[in-house]
C-alpha cells in the first residue's frame, strides 16, 4: 500500500492509547456491557455440541458487531449495545470471514506458533474493513488487510502487548478478574484508534473495482 496523507505519521502505542480513553470518556459503562454481554454470549461454547456449532455460527457476525460498536465509538457516532447484532445483517460475509481466518491462522499454526501469530496481526483489520465495505467479499477484506498490515503487524503487537501489565494484574487476584471488563473495551478501543490511524496514512480501503492499491 502507498501512503496517501503525507501529513499522517503512525502513532506509537501511548498515543492510541491516549486516544482510546478520550474516545471512552463518559462511555466506559456502555463499553464494559457490551464486552459483557459479547463475552456471556460466546461462553456458548461450553455447551457441548450444540454450543459449539452455534457458535461457529454467530462468532463472524459478533465480531463484526462488536466492531462497528467501537468503530462508532471512536468516531464520535451513536454508541449503542443492541449494535453488537447488527454483524448479522451482514451474516454470509462475517461468517465466512471467520471462518477463512481461522483457517488460515490455524494452519500457519500448525507448521510453527510464530507464524500463526503473524497471520493474526496479518488479518487483524478484516473486520474493521469489512464494517467499512459491507459489500465487499470476506476474502478481499482479508486480503486488503494483509496489505494495509504489511509493515505495521509489529506496531499492533507491541500496542497489544502494552497491556499486558494490567492484563497480569487482573488476573492474579478475584477483584482484578473484574477489572478485566474495563480492560477489554480499552484494548478494543485503542485497536480501533489504531486502524483509524492506518486509514489517516491509508487512505479509505476500496472495493476491488474501485482500488488503485
Amino acid at each position: 500500500m502507498e501512503y496517501n496523507n503525507v501529513n499522517a505519521y503512525a502513532k506509537t502505542a501511548s498515543e492510541l492509547r491516549y486516544d482510546a480513553r478520550n474516545s471512552l470518556r463518559g462511555l466506559w459503562g456502555t463499553s464494559v456491557l457490551l464486552c459483557l454481554v459479547f463475552g456471556l454470549i460466546t461462553s456458548l461454547s461450553g455447551i457441548p455440541i450444540a454450543g459449539q456449532l452455534i457458535l461457529l455460527l454467530i462468532t463472524g457476525p459478533l465480531n463484526l458487531g462488536l466492531t462497528i460498536c467501537f468503530v462508532n465509538l471512536v468516531r464520535q457516532n451513536p454508541f449503542r449495545l443492541e449494535d453488537l447484532f447488527n454483524g448479522f445483517k451482514n451474516f454470509t460475509s462475517s461468517f465466512v470471514l471467520f471462518l477463512l481466518t481461522t483457517i488460515f491462522t490455524t494452519l500457519w499454526t500448525f507448521l510453527f506458533i510464530i507464524p500463526g501469530i503473524i497471520a493474526r496481526y496479518r488479518y487483524a483489520m478484516a473486520y474493521y474493513i469489512l464494517n467499512d465495505n459491507p459489500d465487499m467479499s470476506a476474502n478481499e477484506a482479508i486480503k486488503q488487510s494483509s496489505l494495509m498490515m504489511k509493515g505495521h503487524k509489529w506496531r499492533l503487537f507491541c500496542l497489544h502487548l502494552s497491556f499486558i501489565g494490567w492484563i497480569l494484574l487482573c488476573t492474579i487476584t478475584i477483584v482484578g478478574i473484574i477489572g478485566l471488563l474495563w480492560v477489554i473495551p480499552y484494548m478494543k478501543t485503542a485497536e480501533t484508534c489504531f486502524y483509524e490511524n492506518l486509514k489517516a496514512i491509508y487512505g479509505d480501503v476500496k472495493s476491488p473495482e474501485e482500488s488503485t492499491f
